[in-house]
């Protein structure tokens, strides 16, 4: 995908025509990045965890940047590299050093990955992109901002129960409309593993509903949790109802994705409704929740 911007709405076209996926048969995997390939943060997401997911299942990853010196030095950037498995192997080589911890919280319009830790309350990344967010947008969107980043940070340290960390990271975008993105992903069980167990005992109208496991059982209730809110494995409201993240974002111009393990969701909100719900099916097995907000502030 040389020359252009790649979403993460490319990427999963790619991979699922290429045949890539965590259940796929083949112990040897490689991935080239072409000259001129531009990875948006959404999509520099997904590749960083479905690369480190091969890898913690003991398989062999190669990137290749050979011929993409300006993407992977944007990636190093970006905090790519100090995220990546220590498995993967990197072409021509990994930066011996990270750029992004060498110079974090020095870019204007980016907020580099950051690790969510499961034993913190992840303050200060939380305030860091809070911070960043305002400073490229206004200061009306303080309390929108730092209710999403603090609320789904805090989904990924409760409920993730996976060995490898989760991050989230933020990247300003100008074109002809000037938008963020902002990305918090894991690798854990994903919405509807954790919520089902919960849904008997606590939910009896969803569990009549989405009770039994399937792949359209598993996107509903994911809208259900959504859309609806308070939504939550403890049977009260808290955690995975994202009722907080998503009344603050729907008052701006404001759209986000939701992946999980073989679907995308996208939520389109116009003037604080939801207008529009889009899945898309058929995507290559990726473990966890990987979150995409996009804010636009033009």
């Amino acid at each position: 995908m040389p020359d252009r911007w790649v979403t993460a709405e490319a990427f999963e076209d790619v991979l699922r025509g290429a045949g890539v996926a965590l259940d796929g048969s083949e112990q040897s995997v490689r991935l080239y990045v072409p000259q001129g390939c531009k990875l948006m943060i959404d999509c520099t997401a997904r590749l960083l965890a479905l690369t480190s997911q091969f890898a913690h299942d003991g398989k062999s990853v190669t990137i290749d940047f050979t011929n993409a010196g300006q993407t992977r030095s944007y990636l190093d950037r970006a905090g790519f590299f100090a995220h990546l498995h220590k498995q993967v192997v990197v072409l021509p080589n990994r930066p011996e050093s990270s750029t992004a911890i060498r110079r974090q919280g020095q870019s204007d319009t980016l907020v580099e990955f950051g690790s969510v830790d499961p034993q913190s309350d992840n303050g200060g990344l939380i305030k860091e992109l809070t911070q960043k967010f305002v400073q490229q947008s206004s200061n009306s969107y303080q309390i929108a901002a730092y209710t999403v980043f603090g609320e789904l940070i805090g989904n990924v340290t409760e409920h993730s129960k996976s060995p490898l960390p989760g991050f989230a990271g933020l990247q300003k975008y100008q074109g002809s409309r000037k938008h963020i993105q902002t990305v918090i992903s894991d690798s854990g069980l994903g919405i509807a593993s954790t919520l089902r167990p919960a849904l008997q005992s606590h939910y009896p109208q969803l569990f009549r509903q989405f009770g039994e496991k399937s792949l359209e059982s598993d996107m509903e209730l994911v809208v259900a949790a959504m859309s609806q809110g308070e939504i939550s494995r403890f049977g009260r409201a808290r955690g995975l109802g994202f009722k907080s993240s998503r009344e603050q974002a729907v008052k701006f111009h404001a759209s986000f994705s939701v992946r999980q393990e073989q679907f995308c969701i996208r939520f389109e909100y116009r003037d604080g409704q939801l207008v529009q719900v889009n899945p898309q099916t058929q995507l290559s097995r990726l473990r966890g929740t990987h979150i995409c907000f996009d804010f636009y502030v033009d």
